[in-house]
């Protein structure tokens, strides 16, 4: 007698703990499964390790993962893995669940069977993921949820070169290593799903700050001409607003760049060119001094340099290195204190290399040095909170010199002093 196509089996009962019914080789290869999912520290890792450790008490040419997204509405497939080639149903592969048989072992949480992909597809010939399926040469297929804290959230498939190739038996023996499954299979795919959209994110920021970035410097730019004078002289009221219009501009730029920075780093675009830089102070702390000359000299502070007697050297990225130290030296100048001392000093203290910052002004207090290098994270003083700021700048300094393999350190006196310290690996002196 012919066999249906597609069984759907009730929910069959569980296996006993004591596992007794099984076959020796199975409850080896289900104690396998309880001892290394939980280990295993990727999506992709699990579902290998599952092919080659559960196959020999399966038929199985075939086992691959899906999730469901957008509250039930598709699913999406994940890793796959098989002992043939090619695989044409791939990861990222999407399906809508509407009119789909999958929707129904999502809602009921009960197993699936085609015993005949073939005559499934001739009943379904719209089934894009069956044809692609049967095109692999797959030709049943056993299917069941992964359920975690009672909601099936994926579905485990395992597929067979042969018809007809799953009973009754093989369906509890899926569902029990499913259920081993579901939770640590969760827990994968939310962090790597929460990895793609922060990295998404930063991109996003990426592209906006580019984009923000060449009209807001041409905008800064044409308010410096007409403040000039180059276009015809302006009325007093005229060159206020002009003026103003640059300032914001060049905020605005300033705040583009950070976020350009940031983006760039955390979205994993950004690895240091080591080279030997030979002289820290001509190679990187002087060209970002003269970023601030005017700024200095409108707010009629004083700056200082405290260098060492000969040049230090260190292993590293100067370009990245010149953010760390445009970030420190802007922020010294944008906190500290309207006609204060600034202080850029060089050194060496045992084995690294260190570069300081220092200014007068209201600091900080030991409460919030915790806070300092968190992403988008400020210091809530009244004094403080008075400058405008992201909270971008200290993280993406951290997080460069920490790609250097060095630290760095804040110190203050709240009310009256401020010190930032990169300490990096030294290379002695040149």
């Amino acid at each position: 007698m012919c066999q249906p196509p597609i069984i759907e089996y009730p929910c069959p009962p569980p296996l006993s703990d004591s596992l007794e019914e099984l076959a020796a080789e199975e409850r080896e290869a289900l104690r396998q499964v309880n001892q290394k999912v939980a280990a295993a520290s990727s999506l992709s890792q699990m579902v290998d390790f599952l092919f080659e450790s559960t196959r020999s008490v399966f038929p199985c040419d075939r086992i691959a993962l899906a999730f469901v997204e957008e509250n039930g509405a598709r699913a999406r497939a994940d890793h796959a893995v098989a002992d043939y080639e090619p695989l044409l149903l791939k990861s990222g592969y999407v399906e809508d669940m509407a009119g789909s048989s999958l929707a129904e072992v999502i809602e009921t949480g009960r197993p699936r069977i085609i015993g005949d992909l073939e005559a499934y597809l001739r009943e379904h010939p719209r089934s894009r993921s069956t044809s692609l399926i049967v095109r692999e040469g797959v030709r049943s297929s056993l299917t069941c949820p992964l359920s975690v804290d009672g909601r099936n959230v994926g579905l485990l498939f395992r597929s067979s070169r042969r018809p007809f190739a799953y009973d009754i038996h093989q369906v509890r023996l899926h569902m029990a290593v499913a259920e081993r499954l579901g939770q640590a299979v969760e827990k994968a795919y939310r962090i790597r799903e929460l990895e793609i959209a922060t990295k998404g994110y930063f991109e996003m920021l990426g592209f906006v700050s580019h984009e923000l970035k060449s009209p807001v410097a041409s905008m800064v730019t044409d308010a410096d001409v007409l403040a000039g004078g180059y276009l015809g002289e302006l009325r007093t009221e005229q060159l206020r607003k002009v003026e103003s219009i640059a300032r914001k501009g060049k905020h605005l730029l300033g705040l583009v760049e950070e976020y350009l920075d940031l983006s760039r780093i955390e979205g994993g675009g950004v690895e240091p060119v080591r080279a030997k830089i030979g002289d820290l102070v001509r190679e990187v702390i002087e060209p970002s001094l003269e970023l601030f000359e005017e700024e200095v000299e409108s707010r009629g502070m004083r700056l200082k340099r405290d260098y060492h007697g000969k040049p230090v050297a260190v292993v590293g990225d100067k370009e990245l290195l010149r953010i760390v130290l445009t970030n420190l030296i802007g922020n010294a100048i944008k906190y500290g204190r309207e006609h204060g001392e600034v202080i850029v000093g060089v050194g060496l203290d045992g084995a690294d290399a260190t570069i300081s910052v220092w200014n007068e002004g209201p600091g900080f207090p030991e409460s919030a040095k915790r806070k300092l290098f968190q992403r988008f994270s400020r210091v809530n003083t009244p004094e403080l909170m008075k400058q405008k700021g992201t909270g971008v700048g200290l993280y993406t300094s951290w997080r460069i010199v920490q790609m250097h393999g060095g630290r760095i350190e804040a110190e203050s006196k709240e009310g009256s002093w401020a010190k930032f310290t990169v300490r990096l690996p030294s290379k002695g002196e040149s």
